[in-house]
């Protein structure tokens, strides 16, 4: 029999856990030769989901890891990914969104020789037409500049091989951006598709503009390619070209005596170069805190205890 790992990243999802852990258990009932164990990593939560699972816990195989703090998804995903056996794992949030009904399929997926199986969303149910189509230019401004292909509409929810696992943990990224791992450590990639269903219980934690989202772009964006950095030297040479077309016009007003004292030229020109310099050293000034939060040596996250099933 292989072992499946199904691993969560959550925060105060007390009106969830009872619903997904049951739904969990009837979706793999029907898979053949697996045995499952559902590793939940709370992220300080202060709501009774803890206690929710200790009582779970006795009719269900779960292993809770709790963080010493808050420390966000991606550190908390990759603290489970850590602790779990499985010969494959599946990772899905706990809000309800991700039916725990296609598993099976991605499991079927796998078996047919895909390391990585992603699910695409082909319709997102309770969320605005707006968070779409920001969605879908994120992707695409990723994809464009980072040297990964990055599916589109495809989210964290995936299965993972133990074989590509261990290749993405080797990894020694600070803030690593673990969707675009997936895609990065290559082997054979699988899609199932799905529609995408309204939460659940309580409220997102992830509003559209909020620092989760916006990390998690610029992360994808940064991770992966310096062709931002390269975005700033052809601001340059924009610049140099717009300066160069300013003196030309200037001396030709000078000289044909139609030059007419003024400002407002000239709070222009400062106003634009004054941008692209801001922008251009806003790009580096990212990178150079990447490089510094790798070079502090510090653990990603640190784990208060953990209170397995066995």
């Amino acid at each position: 029999m292989k072992l499946l790992s199904v691993v969560f990243s959550f925060r105060n999802e007390e009106g969830n856990i009872e619903e997904l852990v049951k739904r969990i258990s009837q979706s793999l009932e029907k898979v053949e030769n697996w045995n499952y164990e559902l590793i939940f990593v709370n992220d300080d939560s202060t709501d009774s989901s803890e206690k929710i699972l200790l009582d779970l816990q006795k009719k269900f195989p779960i292993k809770i890891i709790n963080m010493s703090r808050r420390f966000g998804i991606d550190p908390c995903v990759l603290a489970g990914f850590r602790n779990a056996e499985g010969d494959a794992i599946i990772y899905l949030h706990t809000d309800l969104q991700d039916p725990p009904e296609i598993i099976p399929e991605l499991i079927k997926k796998h078996e047919e020789g895909c390391d990585v199986v992603h699910t695409v969303r082909t319709k997102r149910k309770g969320e605005s037409k707006f968070r779409m189509f920001v969605t879908k230019i994120a992707y695409n401004i990723i994809n464009i500049l980072s040297d990964i292909n990055l599916p589109v509409q495809a989210g964290d929810y995936k299965l993972v091989s133990r074989k590509a696992l261990n290749e993405i943990l080797k990894q020694k990224e600070y803030r690593p951006y673990v969707r675009g791992l997936s895609v990065w450590v290559g082997f054979k990639q699988g899609f199932v598709n799905y529609e995408r269903e309204p939460r659940g219980s309580g409220i997102s934690k992830m509003p559209l503009l909020s620092a989760g989202p916006v990390t998690d772009f610029i992360n994808g964006v940064t991770s992966y390619s310096l062709k931002p950095l390269y975005i700033g030297i052809f601001f340059g040479f924009f610049s140099i070209l717009v300066s160069i077309s300013i003196i030309i016009y200037a001396l030709f007003l000078k000289f044909s005596n139609l030059a007419v004292p003024g400002s407002t030229s000239i709070i222009i020109a400062i106003s634009f170069f004054s941008g692209i310099l801001l922008f251009t050293i806003g790009i580096i000034g990212i990178y150079l805190a990447r490089i510094f939060e790798q070079t502090k040596g510090r653990d990603q996250y640190v784990i208060k205890d953990i209170k397995d099933y066995k």
